[in-house]
């Protein structure tokens, strides 16, 4: 169990929090929600101690797992050996076993005692099958055996998260803080992590922004909002639910109070310099009370950005041919003799595991890569909007503002649609002349999102677009592709996308590229491999 209790955080004058109390139950799996700013993260540093709170107190337990975001910081050590360190204390007792067996013929009387007291704290935390059962999570999490032993220098940063989430999982922690453990992993490995969660028998508390994530795994949602938690039974999509409901019902009381106020200030107006002088007396009396009974409604911190996607022209009926394509790096096939076509209104969904070339087909897609062999061809009047994973290639770090950034993808809108666009993506007051440089991650997605409402095309071509993206911004962008009249290719990991604006899925696996039916992908029916995965160790 943990257990907050008077918890207040503000940074300056912004208060994020106030006397906050709330309790996490053991066997209880909590999804902690709010938008960006919010301070999600912020109360899951004070949940771990890496953060202390400005007031109030935190109980927690001895062994918690926790999803560290240094993924440099192990860069010499086994990458098998990095997730055994999840369990500190039988890490500390390996360490020092081995320790003690290098000095060989030295080894002293009290060296002797000393590992007998290190092999019962070996098999108290059951050492013995430490290495296997890491194994088993890094073969879950989609690291390859054969990797186990190598340095973690030898990973790139996706698969060094995946790492150091094997580490947080690995110990049996009786509980389990984890701020956006989906953010590296393919759609394969999260439904992995969704199974291995789902059997977790003590506290868990997850950050994400993965609506689908939070929807198969949670059991309750403590929501960040009015500059408090309040905890929510069921699912992501229940808590929406309850929480707009809570919030009407709330509305209208207050209104009915407001009302009745009225009323009786109307009344002691009147009559106060008459001869109802008990009855005024006795008004003031009720209007007091009803004014101390008004519930004080703060201002909620959620806001959904307004997205849609309009197109100047439609293009012709076919908008993509793909004839033979193929393409690889060494030994890595992306595809091989790949034919498709695309059709004027379609909406194509991209999807495999990491490092199955998505985002180079889409690259072949642009001609921004060339092929090995076959062809790529637009359809007649194909007006391309893109969107690519790595931001930096159409927004350069820089001292140019986001206005000045916008403005040069701009054909018909004033300035004054211009600030109402800046409006309606959540770009409040000043922040439009901002620095492209100082941008967060959510700030430059919103930015992206502004230049293709902008340019109108007829074909959005979107890789990973959902990077950065709070869940409400998420939702918007979902609604804005399903409504979108235009041709749409998109690689993402967010199976709602997928299920909510897909009518053709791709899946890449292992050199092949072949379509799925919806139907097919609702019911699992892609990357096979993901099947292979070894079952969480039991808890």
């Amino acid at each position: 169990m943990i257990s907050v209790n008077e918890v207040s955080m503000n940074f300056g004058p912004q208060v994020l929090f106030e006397n906050v109390n709330v309790v996490f139950n053991e066997g209880e799996r909590y999804g902690l929600t709010g938008p960006n700013g919010s301070g999600k993260s912020t109360f899951m540093k004070i949940l771990t101690g890496e953060l202390e709170q400005m007031a109030g107190h935190v109980s927690r337990p001895k062994k918690i797992g926790v999803l560290k975001q240094d993924h440099y910081l192990h860069e010499n050590d086994r990458i098998i050996d990095v997730v055994m360190m999840g369990n500190a204390p039988l890490w500390a007792a390996m360490t020092e076993k081995e320790h003690i067996f290098s000095k060989g013929d030295d080894i002293s009387d009290e060296d002797g005692i000393r590992l007998g007291e290190l092999e019962m704290v070996i098999a108290e935390e059951d050492g013995y099958m430490a290495e296997p059962e890491a194994g088993e999570l890094l073969e879950g999490l989609g690291i390859d055996e054969k990797l186990h032993t190598e340095p973690m220098s030898v990973l790139t940063g996706g698969d060094k998260v995946r790492v150091l989430l094997a580490q947080s999982l690995f110990g049996k922690p009786e509980s389990l803080l984890l701020d956006e453990p989906t953010n590296a992993l393919d759609i394969a490995s999260i439904r992995w992590l969704e199974g291995f969660l789902l059997d977790y028998t003590g506290v868990l508390v997850v950050i994400s922004h993965d609506r689908h994530f939070l929807n198969a795994v949670c059991t309750k949602i403590a929501d960040i909002d009015y500059e408090t938690i309040i905890v929510y039974p069921g699912n992501y999509d229940d808590m929406v639910e309850a929480k707009a409901k809570a919030r009407s019902s709330l509305e209208m009381a207050n209104s009915a109070k407001q009302q009745r106020i009225s009323q009786l200030q109307d009344f002691v107006q009147r009559f106060r310099a008459g001869s109802r002088a008990s009855q005024v007396k006795s008004r003031e009396k009720q209007l007091e009370k009803e004014k101390r009974a008004l519930a004080n409604l703060k201002r909620s911190n959620i806001a959904r950005p307004f997205i849609r996607f309009d197109m100047k022209r439609p293009s012709g009926k076919q908008v993509l041919a793909i004839d033979g394509l193929s393409k690889q790096f060494e030994d890595a096939v992306v595809c091989d003799d790949f034919h498709f076509n695309a059709f004027r209104g379609e909406k194509i969904a991209i999807v495999g595991k990491n490092g199955a070339g998505k985002t180079t087909l889409v690259k072949m897609l642009l001609d921004e890569l060339r092929p090995d062999d076959g062809k790529v061809e637009w359809g007649y009047e194909s007006q391309i909007g893109y969107m690519p994973q790595d931001h930096h290639e159409m927004i350069e770090k820089s001292d140019e503002t986001a206005h000045h950034w916008l403005w040069r993808w701009n054909e018909d809108a004033n300035e004054e649609d211009l600030r109402a666009l800046f409006g309606r993506l959540l770009f409040t007051k000043d922040e439009p002349f901002k620095p492209t440089k100082v941008l967060s991650g959510g700030e430059t997605v919103r930015l992206l999102l502004a230049r293709l409402m902008i340019l109108k095309p007829n074909v959005l071509v979107l890789d990973e677009p959902t990077n950065h993206l709070d869940l409400e911004a998420i939702r918007s962008l979902t609604e804005a592709l399903a409504r979108y009249e235009g041709t749409c290719l998109f690689v993402t990991h967010d199976r709602n996308m997928v299920t909510q604006v897909a009518d053709r899925i791709l899946e890449m696996d292992d050199g092949h590229v072949r379509e799925l039916s919806p139907q097919q992908f609702a019911g699992g029916e892609f990357l096979q491999q993901s099947r292979q995965y070894r079952r969480a160790p039991a808890w």
